[in-house]
Order: structure tokens, then sequence, then C-alpha cells
């Protein structure tokens, strides 16, 4: 298909591609406002190392039923439903975390909040690779990490700016989730449904439109042609049985690891725990929340670097560049942290800055591709819910291992990346350039 002498209409695909994004934003909001808000709902609620991991990591819990409800709804309604339903929840979800009154509504609305945030998780870059052309397709996708990365960099400043603003500054650190979830459910409206879904579905005239919009007559009648080749029997309803056949369950294999190593690779604890990280070296409440701005910035233009090269360099030598990175820096990071260093501070902005240039874009722009058309909702969403359930094991556990091991901590996360640079290296295959039917009739993850 590339080799046709195709225009596409790149501004017409951007824009849906960001309009979908959105979703990215909402994640990265929900992600970031408990860093700022955790030290005031410690106070309000009087909350231990359990119940301030707990309630940090209910919004994983409820991320994976949201990558179960996506599944369902992507393959029965579409993809832009799925969406829209995704921006509802975070709407109502951030006013229910904002006036919450006791502990366990907090929770509640946190888990609540989850669901969205795994619904726009998984559908977001996994609409955005269907609608994307070949060799677009890696920055395309990686536009909804960096559309994370502006959600919790601007959630940040947000955190920092309310931080003098009394013991109920976090209830607007929450509150104002509203504003961002509004525009990307409007956003969601306009967006054309996948054609690859539509297809799938049998409404086949409804995607030769959408994909003459993208790139002309010529290049939809043969792009319908190759989609229909993997679908094959579009009437037969895909189950999750389907995911353990011999032919597709390597590539599942692939997904989960994937998904598992970035959130075990434990950078994440940076991003959610930077006040109690750097408590532990004596920085005051106000100096915490200012790194918390200085990470968010790192985090945005590392990711901005990532979109520049994830087509160009391919995806496996930066998570190759990633997994390794981490380790070594990891290392130098426990022994900063042991003799209380504020030079610490410049090894965790480079560890950020690592992560958010590989792991952190590049993960889900390979989940978003390896897996064939016909089971591509399923299959996304158990690797997705996997990342969610590897990121609430991560950041439960995390204060309550600081508190026993303090920066020891650490040595865990520098041998999980260690194991997840041997795990690309051996099983993971480049993608870039390619077309997702190219991909589903050429990769062999054997």
């Amino acid at each position: 298909m590339q080799n046709l002498p195709v225009k596409f209409n790149n501004t017409y695909i951007l824009r849906i591609s960001f309009i979908s994004a959105l979703g990215g934003y909402l994640f990265g909001f929900d992600f970031a406002v408990i860093s700022g808000a955790l030290p005031f709902l410690q106070k309000q609620f009087n909350l231990d190392a359990y119940w301030e991991g707990f309630a940090t990591g209910s919004l994983a819990l409820g991320a994976i039923v949201g990558c179960l409800i996506a599944a369902e709804v992507a393959e029965k309604k579409g993809r832009r439903k799925g969406l829209l339903v995704a921006a509802a929840i975070f709407a109502v979800s951030s006013l229910a975390m904002a006036f919450a009154a006791s502990r366990n509504i907090f929770i509640a609305s946190r888990f609540a909040a989850g669901i969205g945030v795994g619904m726009a998780s998984m559908l977001s870059p996994m609409y955005i690779s269907e609608v994307a052309p070949a060799h677009l397709r890696g920055r395309m996708v990686a536009l909804n990490q960096l559309t994370i990365v502006i959600g919790i960099l601007i959630t940040n400043l947000v955190n920092y700016s309310f931080a003098s603003h009394g013991d109920d500054a976090w209830r607007w650190m929450f509150g104002l989730g509203v504003i961002p979830s509004a525009l990307f459910f409007l956003g969601s409206l306009g967006l054309p449904e996948s054609p690859r879904w539509l297809i799938k579905v049998g409404k086949k005239e409804a995607a030769l439109t959408i994909l003459n919009r993208f790139g002309g007559a010529a290049f939809a009648n043969q792009s319908m042609i190759e989609i229909e080749n993997t679908l094959h029997d579009t009437t037969q309803k895909t189950s999750y049985s389907e995911l353990f056949s011999k032919a597709i369950f390597p590539a599942i294999l692939i997904g989960i690891g994937l998904a598992v190593f970035q959130q075990l690779s434990g950078i994440n604890t940076v991003f959610n725990y930077a006040p109690k990280i750097f408590e532990s070296i004596g920085a005051s409440q106000d100096d915490q929340l200012l790194q918390t701005v200085f990470i968010g910035s790192v985090n945005l233009c590392f990711t901005i670097a990532a979109m520049l090269l994830v087509d160009k360099i391919g995806r496996k030598p930066l998570m190759l560049i990633g997994f390794g990175g981490l380790a070594v820096l990891y290392l130098i990071i426990v022994q900063l942290l042991a003799a209380a260093s504020p030079v610490v501070s410049y090894y965790l902005l480079a560890a950020i800055g690592v992560y958010a240039m590989s792991l952190a874009p590049v993960t889900w722009v390979l989940i978003s591709e390896i897996f064939p058309n016909k089971v591509r909702g399923k299959a996304t969403s158990v690797a997705v819910m996997c990342l969610w359930a590897a990121y609430f094991i991560l950041v439960f556990s995390f204060p309550v291992l600081f508190e026993k091991f303090k920066d020891a901590t650490f040595y865990f996360y520098a041998a999980v990346c260690l194991l997840g640079f041997l795990f690309v290296l051996f099983k993971v295959k480049e993608t870039k350039g390619q077309t997702l039917e190219e991909l589903e009739t050429t990769m062999n993850f054997h």
C-alpha cells in the first residue's frame, strides 16, 4: 500500500487523531492530580501507608474494569462511542472526587475515574492506529502520549498554584477535571468511526467514504481489499477464547510483557510519589510540589523527542534505550537517596526523560500495532488490563516498600528494567513503516 503515490489528507488525520488523543489528557490529569493532592488527602482522611497506596492505586483497579467495558463497547458499538462514554465518566467522577465527604467515597469516586481512564487508555491509541497511515502511525499514536504528559504538566502546575489555598485545595484540583472532560466529549462527537471497525461489522460503504477522505479513491479501494483479507468472515463474533489460539497467543504474550514491564520499571512511583521521595531528603512541601512541575516539564520535552524518533529509528531501539538507561540511573539514584543528596533530583529528572522518550509512548504504539484486525479490541483490552494491574501493584506497594526499605526499593526496579531489556532484545520485532495488515501477515511472534 505504501508504494502507491498516495496523497494523504494529513491535516484531517492529525485533527481527528488529536481529538481522540484528548483521552490521553484526561488520563494524564487523573494520573498526576493525586501527586499534588496526596499531602492534603493524608490530613483530610488520616491516610496511613496502606490507605495512601490504595487511594492512589484505586484508579488502576477502575481502569481494569474500564478496559473490559471498552472492549465490549468498541466491538459492539464502535470506537467513537466508547470514547464518548469515557469522556462522560471522566466528567462525573471528577465532580464526585471533588465533593467526596469521606475516604471511602473518595476512593469509590477515584475507582470510577479509573473506569474512564481505562477506557480512554485502550481506545485512544487503538483508534489512532486504525486511522493513521503506516508512515505516520508511530508519531500519531505517540500523540496520545503527548497529551498524557501535557495533562500531567498542566495538572502539576494547577496543583502547585492551589497548594497555598487552604486544606480544601485538593477539591479544586480534582473538580477542575470536568473542563477537559467536556471538551473531549464535544470533540469526540465529530469523530468519524474507525473504517476497520466499520468493515468488520459490514458497513463497507461508510468505511469506503472515510478511507477516501483519508487518502483518495485508489488508497480507499486498496485499503478495503487488504483489510477484508485480514478479517475473513466478518459475520463471526470474536471471543476471548480466540486469543489463546496458536496463531494469536504469542502476540498476546508480547503485548502483556510490554505492558507489565513498562509499569514495573518503576518510574510511575516518581510521578505519583514525588513529594514523598523528596520529603525523604528533607525538601519542604512547597519544594516537593515544585519538583513535580519540573518532572512534568522534562516529561513533555522528551515525549516530543520520542514523536520525532519513533518512525525514524524504530520502536525496538527506543525500548532498549529505555530499559537499559533506567537500570543504570536507578543504581545511581539509590546511592544518592542514601546520602540524602539534593543532586538526586537531576538523576530522577534524567530517568523521567529516558522513560518519556522510550517506554512511555512506544509501549502504547506497539500494543496498538501487533494484534490482528479481527481480535484487536479484545486483545488490546487484555494487554492494557495487565498494564493497569501492574500499575496497581506498583503504586500500592511503593509506600509500604519505601517505608521499610527506603532507597533500596529502586534496586528492585533496576532488576525489572534489566529483565525488560532482555525481553525486548529477544522477543520484540520492529514494526515501523508497515501497515497493520502487512504486520498481520508478515510478523512471526514465535
